[in-house]
């Protein structure tokens, strides 16, 4: 059976959930709550939020 892990939007704290197997990179998170975007990276359950620089 595959782990899995909760990946929270963060901004407001709305939940997705992905698997172990799981590689998102540069993976813009979209948020239906906040109407929010932010980008991620996803690789064996560890989750990195990426900032990006205003233009």
């Amino acid at each position: 059976m595959q782990q899995t892990e909760w990946v929270y939007c963060p901004v407001c704290g709305t939940r997705d959930r992905i698997r172990e197997d799981t590689v998102l990179i540069n993976y813009p998170l979209y948020c239906p709550k906040c109407k929010r975007k932010s980008l991620i990276q996803a690789k064996q359950l560890h989750i990195v939020v990426i900032k990006e620089p205003d233009a």
